[in-house]
């Protein structure tokens, strides 16, 4: 009987010198071999094995840098993205500067784009978002953009600026641009000035088109963007058109555009309509951004309400279109290259000898 005693004595010792550390801290369960295996999140150390659970895990993201494995993978999943450190008391992520996330997953626009801009993720960009950008454009009705399924995909973000500022961060407000005034090009006989073509084609034939209305988008170098009363398309009498497309383009606000002419011709055998717009106003000297053809139907509540116009728009040469047939000869600098922009202010310091908002009128024979 004293032998069996002590038999059960010594299996309740050994039971309780088995049992799990600290109780696996309460977010875990001990099993038969007295490892602690930890609810999720839950673990200790870097390496994250069981031992006492008293440590929460921070959540995973494919991380920002990393070694390769000997498949050559660069952004394997990594804790706080490899751009943060874990906290173990609360599992949240403590992000370096730059970035940012439950997982420190994506990265912050600079000085949160200054209180003057948008932060958005590099693949939502289209053609056009950004600042003094320059593209071939389609009749279509939303910017075009590419699917993108990159190791950064919904993780680097930047900018998109507000009207009339710039640089990295949206910090700077933007300077008149005009051409220099004594560029060789101000001064020669004859000077090219940009000519962007519109072509269109109708789905059927342009006659069709007649009575439907449409309307143009003009973004500044400022980036600023106004767009036109509605136009009414009619083929049938060129010159009446190419005067409503140029007076619409002249009544834009704050004379943004203050010089443009407009000529037209038709090509029967394609049946296409082109319309020659050329840029001759100081506002619009040298490269601008090629205009946005709202084609397509805007009802109520749409300033401009228009009814659109029936055209191909296919990406192919062969449809409705706009480019760039000539480039200007006339430069387009900031102030003109004859004076200093005071971000600020958005206004130019001109040179001595010089005048006018972006510099290019001279105040003395040199």
């Amino acid at each position: 009987m004293f032998q069996a005693r002590l038999l059960v004595l010594a299996l309740c010792f050994a039971g309780i010198m088995a049992a799990c550390d600290n109780n696996c801290s309460g977010h875990g369960t001990c099993s038969t071999d007295d490892v602690c295996e930890c609810y999720d999140n839950w673990g200790v150390g870097l390496s994250h094995d069981s031992g006492d659970c008293s440590d929460r895990i921070c959540p995973y993201e494919l991380a920002w840098v990393d070694t390769p494995d000997n498949t050559v993978a660069f952004h394997k999943y990594a804790e706080c993205a490899n751009r943060g450190i874990c906290n173990r008391e609360t599992g949240e992520c403590q992000c370096f500067d730059g970035y940012e996330g439950k997982g420190c997953q994506r990265s912050t626009c600079p000085n949160a784009c200054s209180g003057h801009g948008t932060c958005e993720y590099i693949e939502e960009l289209a053609f056009g978002e950004t600042w003094n950008d320059y593209s071939k454009q389609y009749f279509i009705e939303d910017p075009k953009t590419f699917p993108y399924h990159g190791w950064d995909n919904r993780k680097i973000r930047t900018c998109v600026c507000d009207p009339t500022y710039g640089d990295v961060d949206c910090s700077k407000r933007l300077c008149p641009y005009g051409n220099d005034v004594l560029d060789i090009q101000d001064n020669s006989i004859i000077t090219n000035y940009q000519i962007q073509q519109i072509r269109i084609k109708a789905i059927n034939q342009l006659q069709g088109l007649r009575t439907q209305t449409f309307a143009l988008t003009f973004k500044s170098k400022l980036n600023e963007t106004f767009t036109t009363y509605p136009i009414v398309f009619d083929d049938s009498d060129l010159n009446d058109f190419v005067h409503d497309v140029q007076l619409a383009l002249l009544k834009l606000p704050n004379r943004v555009i203050d010089g443009v002419s407009v000529a037209a011709n038709r090509d029967y055998a394609t049946d296409y309509l082109n319309l020659n717009i050329t840029f001759t106003g100081n506002n619009v000297q040298g490269k601008q951004n090629l205009l946005v053809v709202e084609s397509y139907e805007c009802s109520d509540g749409c300033t401009p309400k228009i009814t659109g116009i029936d055209v191909q728009t296919l990406y192919n040469q062969k449809h409705s279109n706009i480019s760039e047939v000539l480039a200007a000869d006339y430069y387009s600098f900031e102030c003109g290259r004859r004076g200093k922009c005071d971000y600020n202010t958005g206004l130019c310091n001109c040179f001595t000898g010089y005048t006018g908002d972006n510099c290019n009128t001279m105040t003395t024979l040199t």
